[in-house]
């Protein structure tokens, strides 16, 4: 079997981490071998980075140091994880990848675009992703499941502008990339989210 790269992203509260649970259940049911991770993290090393980035210190993280950690943990999670499980033929589904640095460091942060273009050359070495279900949910209603987390993280404790400008560059993504993005309306009930999915995986259990 071909190994396909299925990335998800989206903003906070986005319901990305359940269903991908789901996702990976149903692929597997159909016979797909899966293998599931997410960024950053997704091998020990990558988590130990991904701990860094996310706690909130008392120590100010420099926006550079942010971007620098989140390709240092790509590329081993590039490395470690993803690039043999594509080679063995599995289907790796990712909470998150590159899309989510134009998101977060390049819109929210507002990083040099050239900077983060060089970096995903080096690191990525032209991998992009099969597919990607970008999940789209008003930042207020986002941002409302996500506070209901019991401590939030680094980049969760950011503004509400700042999650705007995160979303406005995902929906750009995807109107620039419609062969490889499917949006989904993920401020929708749990059934109808699902439903969008199961369209989704059917389109993409064709590529067997």
């Amino acid at each position: 079997m071909t190994g396909r790269f299925i990335t998800l992203e989206g903003g906070e509260g986005a319901g990305k981490s359940s269903n991908l649970a789901w996702l990976a259940e149903r692929l597997r049911e159909a016979g797909v071998p899966v293998t599931v991770t997410r960024e950053p993290g997704g091998t020990d090393l990558a988590e130990r980075i991904r701990a860094v980035l996310l706690d909130p210190g008392a120590e100010t993280m420099a926006d550079s140091t942010e971007l620098l950690l989140v390709f240092a943990a790509r590329a081993q999670h590039l490395e470690a994880l993803i690039r043999p499980a594509l080679a063995r033929g599995d289907w790796v589904l990712c909470d998150r990848f590159m899309d989510a640095t134009w998101a977060y460091q390049g819109a929210g942060r507002g990083f040099d675009p050239a900077a983060i273009a060089a970096l995903e050359s080096l690191v990525l070495r032209g991998l992009t992703p099969d597919r990607t279900l970008l999940f789209d949910v008003p930042v207020a209603q986002g941002m409302a499941r996500a506070g209901k987390r019991s401590s939030p993280d680094r980049i969760e404790r950011e503004t509400v502008a700042f999650f705007e400008r995160v979303r406005q560059c995902y929906l750009e993504r995807a109107a620039a990339e419609p062969e490889r993005f499917r949006l989904i309306d993920a401020g929708a009930e749990l059934d109808a989210v699902r439903a969008e999915l199961d369209t989704h995986l059917q389109e993409m259990l064709r590529w067997r």
